[in-house]
């Protein structure tokens, strides 16, 4: 699980430091675009798909991931 976590950790990394390729490559998403602003708005989208990566990562990482789920769902599935 350490190294599954360090390799999150490291794409959400790149997925910061090369938004722009991203968007060169992948284009807009239209959705992140109207939310967030007409021209920086995927830019933005994409470095917070990222940050989530990074912390679903560190979360792997650290072996926390299940106690997070858990009070993530916790009002969905009542026990």
């Amino acid at each position: 699980m350490f190294i599954l976590g360090l390799i999150m950790i490291i794409i959400g990394t790149l997925m910061i430091v090369k938004t722009e390729w991203l968007l060169q490559n992948f284009g807009r998403i239209a959705w992140f675009e109207k939310q967030f602003g007409a021209e920086g708005g995927s830019r933005l989208g994409y470095k917070l798909v990222a940050l989530i990566v990074i912390f679903f990562g560190i979360l792997i990482m650290t072996g926390l991931i299940g106690g997070f789920m858990n009070w993530m769902l916790s009002p969905l599935i009542r026990k």
